[in-house]
């Protein structure tokens, strides 16, 4: 039995392997994606973001036990700052996860950014993709916790939630269009501050200001994570969005340009692997980082050179 119908039977083993030959750009990657791609589709990606220290990986621990108790299989991944010794994942959140941890109906996979933007991994689809493939019901994506930067969920995400803390400047936060654009529902977490209620108010207030698109009224759920409270409400936010979504054109016309940005980056990053691979290009690159750092050409001009030699 080959790597990808192992896959398709749910085999831990052999998702963790194809996880692994995908972050490291092994050869083998492509085909195992291809492989699992019809059989994509069916899992229910519940993106989840917010500022370090909201509780991001609490809450993906209790909303994963909330589906577990429906016997729902569950995928996690979390998605953390990069070492810069060693380029994998800096924090381990299967630590910060135990109760999950022995749990066979939970696949944990802990990633790093390797320095990629937008609060994700490069890879971080291909594993949902992968996930998704093996038969997991729910897949929960943590973001690494970067801010603004972390609209790229939306692409990977059926539905996006975005944690806020009182006392922590998330109100001034909120106000950032990066960050209102992407919350399908915003999640006051550690609720039992004293400022919750005027975060809340807040919240509401720019809310009822703001138009999307497609029509929804982002929804205001509190919790305390750390207790387990307001998380049945989460879940009955997250219903309603899936629903709304189901009947919304406008969202299938969004998920389509999100296809489509996905579809322009993977051609960026095939044309740049052909171009670099052609004879003298990597040496032609080598020496002109050389000249931009002596100030002998500017960046630009060096890239219009190689590019004219491309030609």
């Amino acid at each position: 039995m080959n790597l990808v119908d192992r896959i398709l039977n749910g085999e831990t083993r052999a998702i963790s392997r194809a996880m692994t030959l995908i972050e490291n750009g092994d050869s083998q990657s492509r085909e195992i994606l291809r492989g699992v791609f019809p059989h994509t589709g069916r899992s229910r990606v519940i993106g989840i973001t917010g500022a370090p220290g909201s509780g991001k990986s609490t809450l993906v621990d209790k909303l994963a036990q909330a589906y577990r108790q429906q016997r729902k299989s569950v995928g996690i991944v979390a998605v953390d700052p990069t070492s810069p010794y060693s380029g994998g994942a800096l924090l381990a959140d299967r630590i910060r996860m135990s109760a999950l941890y022995n749990d066979e109906g939970v696949f944990i996979r802990s990633m790093a950014t390797r320095g990629h933007l937008g609060g994700l991994s490069r890879t971080t689809y291909d594993l949902v993709n992968i996930l998704d493939a093996s038969g997991k019901e729910v897949i929960l994506v943590e973001t690494v916790g970067v801010g603004q930067d972390e609209i790229e969920i939306v692409r990977v995400a059926d539905v996006t939630i975005v944690i806020l803390v009182p006392g922590m400047g998330d109100d001034m936060q909120a106000l950032k269009a990066g960050i209102m654009e992407i919350g399908d529902i915003f999640a006051i977490n550690k609720s039992d501050r004293p400022q919750a209620e005027k975060l809340e108010q807040e919240l509401e207030a720019v809310l009822s200001l703001a138009t999307r698109p497609d029509g929804w009224k982002p929804c205001v759920a509190r919790t305390i994570a750390t207790q387990g409270e307001g998380i049945s409400n989460l879940l009955q936010q997250i219903e309603s969005f899936e629903l709304f979504r189901k009947g919304s054109p406008q969202w299938a016309e969004q998920r389509r340009r999100s296809v489509e940005e996905s579809l322009i980056n993977l051609l960026k990053e095939s044309l740049l692997e052909i171009a670099i691979q052609k004879n003298g290009v990597w040496d032609r690159i080598q020496a002109a980082s050389h000249a931009v750092r002596d100030r002998k050409i500017d960046p630009y001009s060096a890239v219009e050179e190689i590019l004219r030699n491309l030609k």
